[in-house]
């Protein structure tokens, strides 16, 4: 599910989430100013994103729309003042019986005018709102943090996945350099009547290969790099070079492995311990739907009539009252009953989520501390196995070039070095990768 959050020492990835929690009180005009980045390295690329990402972005509109509906649902508890006007004009006027004769009663021009308020008192809608208008923001402001705690991820991985390609593609180069010299070296020894045209031809063979995994990487990266746009939000027709120091991100692979979990550090946990907070609301809800609404009143009326229309408003009838209402439910069939039955059953369900998810995050932790440990051990095997590869290579080519070795044995060779240099950047993509989700599942990630 989730990673902890990054801890990367003295590291870029360590300071990039500093300036992310500080982020509020940094000036951020790059990014507010500009639609473009200008210095693209991971804490920047990743701040870039907390800004412009449209998800993001509609995930803090929804908080504002939130806050607007807690007003709304607040300004209930102001005195509501309404203003009501009517004229009206009897074609016919109403008949009434008055001791046996039947006579008309009224004017045929009537108007009137009120001015009514009321205040409520005790209403149990209006006062859930009170309650749990603090709860409400929180829920709202934890679900945008874990959008950008879960961005974060997103973004890091494809930095680092991109800077990846980048790496295999300059691995890719230097081997078809090798390759080419190694042609050379076939084609004149060739020429010399050294050797046929097999050495020859397998150099071919593995140039063309080499130039079709460089296509394979450009094409690749192309896909990688709109990828970490799209996270970004930037804007698709602009480029941007990233910036990275691969000896620093070396540097950055370790982890303290012996740190315990804090199941109150997942945002994740947090939410649901928000939910609860507002089903146990919602169960005092159901429970004060037994108790009166209750609230004052009063009004003011002005009311005129004439049977000539121009003289209607000539004078005027006033009354005024003021009074103390209240409504009380007696029995409606046990629904209220039901309903607190349902809200003790639906705290009691957020219960048992909460337990389901400490395993879950106990396991995912597990889970990524294991991948951690199996990457971090392939990533210092893979450096191993560079230094060795190098080290055959250089001693092949030249017991190859003294007419000692095979060119089938320099071929092999070259492979073995290229794939161990691919392998390494990937076995390093990976433990960092890894590393991100072991401080995720941590709960070390905060926004």
């Amino acid at each position: 599910m989730s990673i902890p959050g990054l801890s990367f020492g003295a590291s870029v990835l360590k300071r990039f989430i500093i300036i992310i929690l500080f982020c509020p009180f940094l000036s951020s005009a790059q990014y507010h100013g500009d639609s473009v980045i200008q210095n693209a390295t991971l804490e920047n690329v990743v701040h870039y994103a907390l800004q412009r990402n449209p998800l993001l972005i509609n995930s803090s509109i929804q908080q504002e729309i939130s806050e607007t509906s807690i007003r709304s649902k607040l300004a209930d508890w102001y005195p509501q003042v309404n203003f009501n006007y009517s004229l009206q004009h009897n074609f016919q006027l109403p008949t009434a019986n008055f001791n046996g004769q039947y006579i008309s009663t009224g004017l045929y021009n009537t108007s009137g005018m009120q001015v009514g308020a009321t205040q409520n008192i005790f209403n149990r809608d209006i006062i859930l709102a009170s309650r749990t208008a603090k709860d409400v923001r929180l829920l709202s402001h934890q679900n945008t943090s874990e959008q950008k705690i879960n961005l974060a991820v997103q973004v890091s991985k494809a930095f680092y996945d991109v800077i990846l390609t980048m790496q295999q593609l300059l691995v890719i180069d230097k081997d078809l350099n090798r390759i080419s010299l190694s042609l050379k070296d076939a084609y004149y020894q060739y020429k010399a009547g050294i050797t046929d045209k097999t050495d020859y031809k397998r150099a071919t063979i593995s140039l063309n290969n080499a130039k079709a995994q460089k296509k394979n990487a450009e094409e690749s990266m192309k896909s990688k790099y709109a990828f970490l746009k799209e996270l970004m939000g930037y804007p698709p027709a602009a480029d941007f070079q990233l910036q990275y120091d691969t000896t620093q991100m070396k540097a950055e692979v370790s982890l303290d492995t012996l740190q315990t979990i804090n199941y109150n550090n997942r945002i994740e946990f947090q939410l649901l311990q928000t939910q609860k907070n507002l089903q146990q609301y919602n169960l005092k809800y159901n429970q004060w739907s037994f108790l009166p609404n209750v609230y004052a009143f009063g009004n003011y009326n002005l009311n005129f009539s004439n049977n000539n229309f121009l003289k209607t408003y000539s004078r005027s009838f006033p009354n005024s009252y003021a009074g103390l209402a209240m409504s009380i439910p007696i029995f409606q069939g046990g629904k209220r009953l039901q309903l607190v039955k349902q809200a003790r059953l639906q705290l009691e369900q957020v219960d048992f989520t909460i337990l389901n998810l400490q395993n879950i995050i106990n396991t995912e932790y597990q889970q990524a501390l294991a991948a951690y440990k199996t990457n971090l051990y392939n990533y210092f095997s893979q450096q191993e196995n560079v230094s060795l590869a190098q080290e055959v290579y250089d001693v092949i080519q030249l017991q190859y070039r003294s007419g000692i070795k095979t060119y089938l044995e320099v071929i092999n060779s070259e492979s073995d070095l290229r794939t161990a240099q691919i392998n390494l950047y990937n076995a390093l993509y990976q433990t960092l990768s890894s590393k991100i989700d072991v401080q995720k599942s941590l709960g070390n990630l905060s926004y």
